[in-house]
């Protein structure tokens, strides 16, 4: 069961790496064609005023996608001047209430993005410039606790241990 956690995990961990560099990568490229057109060629700007509208809807889906990678390599704030302290019994305790609060609000919260989902859907609103469904917006939210949940799962497990992570140079770039 261990290796197979693990290896979802690796799959996982590969599917959001590729989708938040290539988002990435797209905004970027949108940004830099979207600041050439309004220099060069000024009066077709407003043919391409959609690029800021996705770009914005972009950055969205590339955050809430980064919560679990976050999470798993120990990235998100923390306060950890006392948790470190902590004997190692007290610590193990500790983690397992951190991460069994993770699991039930990242739940909680997945829950709100899909109603929010379901409710937005309802209405029928499509964003201004690009022309589609407004509930796409909103279902990154929901993907990215789901994703926060499982590393969550993950800690309490003991197949990944965010504290005790070495930080790598490699980390830092």
């Amino acid at each position: 069961m261990t290796n197979f956690l693990s290896s979802l995990l690796a799959g996982i961990r590969i599917v959001e790496r590729f989708l938040i560099i290539s988002i990435n990568l797209l905004m970027v490229g949108l940004y830099t064609f979207n600041v050439f057109i309004r220099e060069v060629l000024p009066a077709y700007s407003s043919t391409f005023a959609w690029i800021d509208e996705a770009t914005r809807i972009l950055m969205v889906w590339a955050v809430f996608l980064a919560l679990g990678l976050a999470l798993e390599r120990g990235r998100h704030v923390a306060v950890t001047t006392l948790f470190e302290k902590l004997p190692h019994g007290i610590r193990k305790i500790v983690s397992t209430v951190i991460n069994l609060v993770g699991i039930v609000f990242s739940a909680y919260l997945t829950w709100l993005a899909i109603l929010l989902v379901q409710f937005v859907s309802r209405t029928g609103q499509l964003s201004p410039t690009l022309g589609i469904p407004m509930y796409w917006l909103y279902v990154a939210p929901a993907v990215g606790f789901v994703l926060l949940a499982i590393r969550y799962l993950l800690e309490l497990t003991g197949i990944n241990n965010r504290h005790e992570r070495p930080i790598l140079i490699a980390d830092l770039k």
